[in-house]
């Protein structure tokens, strides 16, 4: 059985959706769940919880990280012994080897920073990355960095493809996935200097190097794993959600505000929009996981819900049972030896 720690302090609205969200994922997964946190707060919401038959402990944890922690003041809470905060707390359960993932919707550099000194990197992996699954013409598509590092050197970018790959074909089940390298133009050679010094490492490696990729292809579904800095990344990843959501609120507004025909055909066309709705919906994903830590520890969204939480803990076990970490430590050892 799969032990997945839940960081209860994570989300906006802590700690309900973050509880309820937990107990959900431990009746339908049927993973052990152990909540860190202030126990003050937890109690009162898992007690109103049928939790009868479920394997779901609390850790207290009476500090935590948010936004208005940063700098040195982060680096102190993140890397003392003696942190109290939830993240730390919870990130050390899997450091000990008492849980096997960390899932957490609070502050993402927090999160961040506080992986990289409580677990380390993986042995060969310079800087990690944040993942989160784009939706695509023909699925889904791995993007990373999105964030984490806005200022990169060719090696990590090929260090992100090569982790990217290994989450692509593990957890997402796609067979010997496509890599490219996002850039402002399909043809070899085009690009910042940072995507053609990149561009050998990827060519003379044994990831299947789809080439560049601009934007439109990687919506477009023309590749698995899409790299990337984590500034260019994190305007991707923005952007795409403004877009979507621009989309559906027009939507919604046309058929609102139009005469009566358009209304009928707006309940007509409600289940596809509904469909549309769920694959845009980032909270279907729950949580980016972190690659490159050396250990599994996955960030959703501050606004995540009890639903996104409970999808969270369904990747973080799935990548717990195909033993990604594992496989990554292997394909950046055997990089090492190229």
């Amino acid at each position: 059985m799969a032990k997945i720690v839940v960081d209860a302090m994570g989300s906006d609205e802590f700690p309900t959706p973050d509880v309820e969200g937990a107990v959900m994922a431990a009746r339908e997964y049927g993973v052990e769940i152990i909540l860190v946190g202030d126990e003050a707060l937890i109690k009162p919401v898992l007690g109103s919880q049928n939790i009868d038959g479920l394997n779901i402990r609390i850790v207290h944890a009476p500090e935590m990280l948010t936004m208005q922690d940063k700098g040195e003041n982060l680096v102190l809470k993140a890397r003392s012994k003696d942190a109290r905060n939830s993240m730390a707390v919870g990130i050390d359960l899997v450091k000990t080897g008492e849980a096997d993932a960390f899932v957490s919707a609070g502050n993402t550099g927090a999160g961040m920073v506080t992986a990289l000194f409580r677990l380390g990197r993986i042995r060969g992996v310079d800087r990690p990355a944040l993942a989160p699954i784009f939706p695509t013409a023909t699925g889904t598509c791995v993007v990373l960095d999105i964030g984490a590092n806005p200022d990169c050197k060719p090696e990590n970018l090929y260090q992100f493809g090569i982790l990217g790959s290994i989450y692509a074909e593990k957890v997402r089940g796609v067979k010997n996935p496509k890599v490219g390298l996002v850039s402002n133009g399909e043809e070899e050679g085009k690009g910042n200097e940072l995507v053609k010094g990149a561009t050998p490492l990827f060519k003379s490696s044994k990831l299947n190097y789809f080439g560049n990729v601009e934007g439109k292809e990687v919506i477009g579904g023309k590749v698995d794993v899409a790299v990337t800095d984590g500034f260019t990344g994190n305007v991707m990843l923005k952007s795409s959600e403004a877009v979507a959501k621009l989309i559906t609120d027009k939507i919604r507004e046309i058929i609102k505000n139009g005469n009566i025909l358009t209304k009928i055909g707006g309940l007509l066309v409600k289940p596809a929009l509904g469909e549309i709705k769920k694959l845009l919906d980032p909270s279907e994903q729950g949580a980016a996981p972190m690659l490159g830590v050396n250990g599994l520890v996955f960030i959703g969204h501050g606004r995540s819900d009890a639903f996104a939480i409970k999808n969270a803990v369904r990747v973080a076990k799935h990548a717990v049972d195909v033993k990604v970490l594992d496989a990554m430590k292997s394909a950046i050892e055997e990089s090492l030896k190229n």
